[in-house]
């Protein structure tokens, strides 16, 4: 609202655009956020009246939660989803990750809680921060400011980084690329305190959702304040105050965060985690099962991401623009798609690599629908992710040794290893890649040299700029300047350079924020145990000293900067505590990162039904095509550009490291061809309109599944089979769902007036601001949803 209505983006704001959740997310967090306050207030006055403290399970009986549960919208969550049962279950995998595992179909999906290791330290138990309380005490200390750790120990200036002489820049951006595919926490969707409506903005008094970050008079972010913004992660249903609900009354759940993506390694970066998001960036006038792309700009004939819908968006413009001239943010499978140009450069070789595919598999298989080729193309396009992540990535992360310990040779699915992502990994250990970024955004020439014209970026200036990537050059010399230029290297004394610890997400004169702070203000947030418990958790042995911290980080100046702020190793925040652990051998992480990195890649991996190297999935043929191909591949097939690194992860100079895409391995999609035999008996299965239906085998028979466009409910039965008398059963029908009628999520907010569209809804208000909160874009008193 601050952005629509002032026009003005603050770092608070961008963040909070970025972390902005989908509808359903946002719906979850806010169901969650009201059932959690209900009984937060029941319990204070019930204990006022008492005048003494009481067990919640004394105060509330399980049939007034369950009111206060259904009241608050937090039930239906907690069911578990309804689970297909249809020949396509075992061919494509569902957007939303649900029923991946047939035993536990929660396992993985979005918009469920992140998986605890260890139990939480939280300060009482259930919901409040680390740190939330000054008085307490841990080992006999006080927990240091987040901001004071930064400045002492993280911080590092532009120029003093050093340079990593093995891995190329695009490591870094692959580890982002990655993390966003498998994890999104969101914040709050409230901007208030719940019980005072204080704006978290402008008070440093802690109340949820606002758990400020406190900073000493003479820091240079603090623009006059005595803290930064800092708004808590939203609860998922069923934990903190309201666990009780779920379960043994006697036993509380402590409060848990939400993944509001699919936990599995699945390009939900390009197709999204929800039915609406994927119908958002879907083109469903395509035959060839094309996703949508910018209908006002072009890469030298290659497509662009499409512009949000949400009109304005809060990124930046060229300040050389002509007036009313806009170049908004891009829209992607995931909403931090135009955080910085490098990443967005990944998102979009993406969108392009599964429309590239798409084409040639329809080519290829005429008589394929264009809902067969899509998910066709999905389903490589995921592989894909797997294996470079897999296979390029992770063994350079965490090293040989610890690939083989934790990870190891895959042998099947196991359908008793839970893939959910853990909130240790999401939180600390995978955010081991900040120190690997650079401050500066190198873009080169064809002969990778220095273009005058478009020179060196700090990285401030890339933050939300995705008119940097169209008006100046498009992706070529930003990809080029991450492969021949190396990674920030992770120096336990150089941690974390100046462009994000003092200017993360400035665009303007309204102040900045520090990643630093807000990773380890997250880790206190989400109730992380400190870096000993994690260390005892991966078999380490315990650090009670200075000189047994020595042990594990040579950097000694730095160890007694720790020991100075926290006195004792157990009171060190994990992130902090394997950021600074010595490397492994040919790793770039310590034994602690490595042993939560490789036992979450493991699950990932092995809890995954639909892993590209599991029985069935893809044929022997298709899976030794999948293998010759490669990230560099991919860079080849959807640029300009026509020499790489074989390996796009190793550092190397140009040219003699360097090959012709000619010379770059990939995959032959004939394998994919079918031989198509139209039924003599049953014919070709009848259109449906909204609808759409891809061919598949069961039990030997021919069989033909259904689906409707987002918008419609399927009428009918959904699977047909071929019989000696023809089709079992007559085609379904997709007619309109008429949102309107939705009492549980409303879909216009209590000022609005939903009007039924077929296939969606419209909004009418007078109060556009109101919408647009909730992500609605207006055009007049018409609002259109955006999601």
């Amino acid at each position: 609202r601050n952005i629509q209505e002032r026009g003005i983006t603050t770092p608070t704001l961008l963040l909070a655009f970025s972390k902005f959740p989908e509808q359903e997310s946002q719906d979850v967090s806010q169901a969650a956020e009201r059932m959690e306050m209900s009984v937060q207030v029941l319990k204070q006055k019930v204990c006022q009246k008492h005048k003494r403290s009481l067990h919640p399970t004394d105060l509330l009986s399980a049939d007034l939660l369950t009111v206060i549960a259904n009241i608050s919208g937090c039930l239906p969550y907690m069911l578990p989803p309804k689970c297909p049962n249809n020949c396509l279950a075992n061919k494509y995998r569902l957007i939303t990750g649900a029923c991946n595992n047939r035993e536990h179909p929660r396992w993985g999906a979005s918009n469920t809680a992140l998986a605890r290791w260890l139990p939480p330290a939280y300060e009482d138990g259930l919901s409040q921060p680390r740190g939330w309380d000054p008085s307490i005490r841990y080992n006999g200390a006080q927990l240091p400011l987040v901001r004071d750790v930064t400045r002492k120990i993280i911080h590092v200036s532009n120029e003093a980084v050093t340079e990593d002489n093995l891995y190329s820049d695009i490591i870094m951006v692959w580890g982002q690329y990655i993390d966003h595919d498998i994890a999104f926490t969101p914040q709050s969707t409230s901007r208030t305190t719940f019980l005072t409506g204080m704006d978290c903005q402008k008070t440093c008094e802690k109340q949820n959702p606002c758990f400020p970050i406190k900073v000493t008079t003479n820091d240079t972010l603090s623009a006059g304040m005595d803290c930064l913004p800092f708004y808590r992660s939203s609860p998922a249903c069923g934990t903190g105050d309201h666990g009780i609900l779920f379960g043994n009354l006697s036993v509380l759940n402590p409060r848990q965060q939400i993944n509001g993506l699919t936990s599995f390694l699945d390009a939900s970066t390009v197709y999204g985690s929800s039915p609406a998001t994927e119908n958002k960036l879907r083109n469903l006038t395509s035959k060839e099962g094309l996703l949508r792309v910018n209908i006002k700009y072009y890469d030298n004939h290659r497509e662009y991401l499409p512009f949000t819908d949400q009109i304005p968006s809060p990124c930046a413009q060229d300040s050389n623009a002509s007036v009313g001239e806009r170049i908004e943010c891009f829209m992607a499978g995931d909403s931090r798609s135009s955080e910085v140009t490098s990443l967005t450069a990944m998102h979009t070789l993406w969108l392009r690599e599964h429309n590239r595919l798409a084409r040639a598999l329809k080519s290829i298989n005429r008589h394929w629908t264009a809902e067969t080729v899509y998910q066709e193309a999905r389903k490589i396009v995921g592989a894909l992710h797997q294996i470079i992540t897999l296979r390029d990535y992770i063994p350079k992360i965490i090293g040989p040794d610890a690939f083989n310990l934790y990870i190891g040779l895959y042998t099947g699915y196991d359908p008793t290893m839970n893939p959910t992502v853990s909130n240790i990994f999401s939180t600390a250990a995978f955010r081991f890649g900040h120190a690997t970024i650079q401050p500066i955004v190198r873009r080169l020439n064809a002969q990778y040299l220095e273009d005058p014209e478009l020179p060196n970026l700090h990285l401030h200036e890339v933050f939300f700029s995705p008119w940097r990537i169209i008006k100046e050059g498009g992706l070529d010399p930003l990809l080029r300047g991450l492969l021949a230029h190396s990674a920030k290297l992770q120096a336990q004394d150089q941690l974390l350079n100046e462009e994000l610890t003092e200017k993360l997400f400035v665009l303007s004169n309204n102040g900045s924020l520090d990643l630093a702070s807000l990773n380890l203000q997250r880790g206190r947030d989400h109730g992380l145990p400190g870096y000993n418990d994690w260390r005892e958790f991966c078999g380490l042995p315990k650090l009670e000293t200075q000189d047994d911290l020595n042990t594990v980080i040579t950097n000694k100046n730095v160890t007694t900067k720790i020991m100075e702020l926290y006195h004792n190793p157990s009171n060190i925040d994990v992130w902090l505590g394997g950021l600074v652990e010595d490397f492994l051998p040919s790793a770039r992480t310590g034994p602690l990162f490595a042993c939560i990195i490789g036992k979450q890649m493991k699950a990932l991996r092995d809890g995954d039904r639909f892993w590209w190297e599991n029985d069935n999935i893809f044929t022997e043929d298709q899976k030794h095509e999948l293998r010759k191909h490669s990230l560099s591949r991919v860079i080849c097939d959807n640029t300009g550009i026509s020499e790489v690194p074989a390996d796009a992860f190793q550092l190397g100079k140009f040219p003699q490291d360097f090959k012709h895409c000619d010379d770059i391995p990939g995959m032959n999609l004939e394998v994919w061809k079918e031989v198509y035999q139209e039924e003599e008996i049953c014919g070709t299965p009848k259109t449906v309109e909204n609808g759409d239906y891809v061919y598949c085998s069961e039990f030997g028979n021919s069989t033909v599944t259904y689906s409707c466009k987002y918008g419609f409910h399927l009428q009918g039965e959904e699977q047909l089979t071929c019989t000696c008398k023809g089709w079992n059963v007559e085609a379904p029908v997709c007619t309109d769902i008429n949102e309107c009628e939705n009492e549980i999520n409303p879909p216009c907010s209590p000022s609005a007036k939903c009007i039924n569209t077929k296939g969606s809804y419209k909004c009418l208000s007078t109060d556009p601001y109101k919408l647009a909160e909730v992500r609605r874009t207006c055009i007049g008193n018409a609002c259109e949803p955006t999601v």
